[in-house]
């Protein structure tokens, strides 16, 4: 039996890990927190969504980044102070724009695909993370948004996904607690939403069921590898640990630069802090008034998504600040705001406030595969859509590991 070790227990960790397990390789997993899912898959937006596969490499992202630049509550937000790591990763984002249209329709592609490895191996390992299968509603407040959309529509139906227009009276029929005035709006069926966390600890628990080991609480302070063995040294809080595998799989988020740097790859991932707030619902009028179909305002860039009965999660914004992990005040007001907007039946007097670094790559698509070494592989850099695209990119990875030369 060949083993590997994946590092990193996030979703995308966790699910390449199951994948691995059930090709039939041994798999040790290694997360610096005490429990999987801590950070980026703490407390997403909850979207399990197609119709979110839009990548931002285009000009109106561009004009609109410029124009946000100092507004300390806009949906994009860039720190001015340069950093090497910050032009080099913009550069490669602006020479990526002629591969906007096929990027997002293969995104929408592997979205689809992804849906019933993640369905399938919950139903198989009895996992409840508050599925709901509403489908999502893109709103829009204005005729350019909407014309916007209706060409995005068309590069996602080149990938196998229906949606459709809805006028503000379908709009309000779908969700009848959505307030406010609306030019239109686009409704995907077949997306859903639930809770990141509670999946990825679910599949945790089922992979430690399967034989995995999981090394929580161990950081990993060394890693090489050569031709035919990695080799990785961790220190689990008292001692460094060193252990050797026949090959290894980072699944990092923002840490895989580094990790990858060590490898002898380059992996250009910036952390992209995204914030997200969860809403109590503690009063029966607060669970009436707040929706249960998923939303995505294009707008605002601001998703919701209803989890279970009592809680209702607003998550978005991007804010390029480095590797800043505050939750700022000044970027959480504007979710609750919204909140008061939209959904004013909804009491905001308990709200949780959060933030987390999605891992993206200029090219908005995530880096699955092998490395420069034979024994070296990545699934990472799924930046917003690693909820999403997770269950697929597992199981891609997992065959480029299993018909990898090295493992015949």
């Amino acid at each position: 039996m060949k083993h590997i070790a994946v590092i990193g227990g996030g979703i995308t960790g966790i699910t390449t890990a199951y994948s691995l397990a059930k090709r039939g390789f041994g798999v040790t997993v290694y997360e610096k927190h005490r429990y999987a899912a801590m950070e980026t898959s703490f407390a997403n937006g909850g979207q399990l969504s197609a119709s979110n596969a839009e990548v931002w490499n285009n000009w109106q992202t561009v004009i609109k980044g410029m124009k946000w630049m100092f507004h300390s509550d806009a949906p994009l937000l860039v720190n001015p102070k340069p950093s090497w790591h910050k032009l080099s990763w913009f550069t490669e984002f602006m020479a990526a724009i002629p591969q906007y249209e096929k990027n997002t329709t293969e995104t929408a592609r592997l979205a689809i695909a992804a849906r019933e490895h993640l369905f399938s191996w919950a139903k198989e390992e009895g996992i409840d993370f508050d599925l709901k299968e509403q489908g999502i509603l893109h709103i829009y407040r204005d005729k350019a948004g909407f014309d916007h959309a209706a060409n995005v529509s068309k590069l996602l139906a080149a990938g196998g996904l229906e949606r459709r227009a809805v006028t503000p009276n379908e709009m309000k029929a779908i969700e009848p607690t959505l307030a406010g005035n609306f030019y239109g709006g686009f409704f995907t069926e077949s997306d859903s939403t639930g809770d990141i966390h509670k999946f990825t600890s679910g599949l945790a628990d089922a992979i430690q069921r399967r034989g995995v080991k999981t090394c929580y609480g161990h950081t990993v302070t060394e890693l090489s590898a050569d031709q035919s063995h990695a080799w990785i040294t961790s220190f689990d809080g008292e001692q460094q640990i060193r252990n050797t595998f026949d090959g290894v799989v980072v699944c990092a988020g923002v840490g895989s630069r580094e990790l990858a740097a060590k490898l002898g790859d380059r992996v250009n991932i910036y952390p992209v802090k995204g914030y997200s707030i969860t809403v109590e619902l503690d009063d029966e009028a607060s669970r009436r008034a707040a929706p249960t179909v998923s939303l995505l305002d294009d707008a605002t860039k601001l998703v919701t998504s209803r989890l279970g009965d009592d809680r209702f999660r607003i998550a978005g914004t991007a804010e390029f600040n480095g590797y800043n992990r505050n939750i700022r005040d000044d970027r959480i007001r504007p979710l609750t705001r919204w909140v008061e907007q939209c959904f004013p039946g909804v009491c905001t007097r308990r709200v949780v406030p959060w933030a987390g670094l999605r891992p993206m790559l200029p090219t908005m698509m995530p880096r699955v595969g092998p490395g420069r070494l034979p024994t070296v592989f990545y699934n990472t850099g799924h930046g917003h859509l690693g909820w999403t695209l997770s269950p697929i990119t597992a199981e891609m990875l997992a065959e480029a590991v299993e018909t990898a030369p090295a493992y015949q």
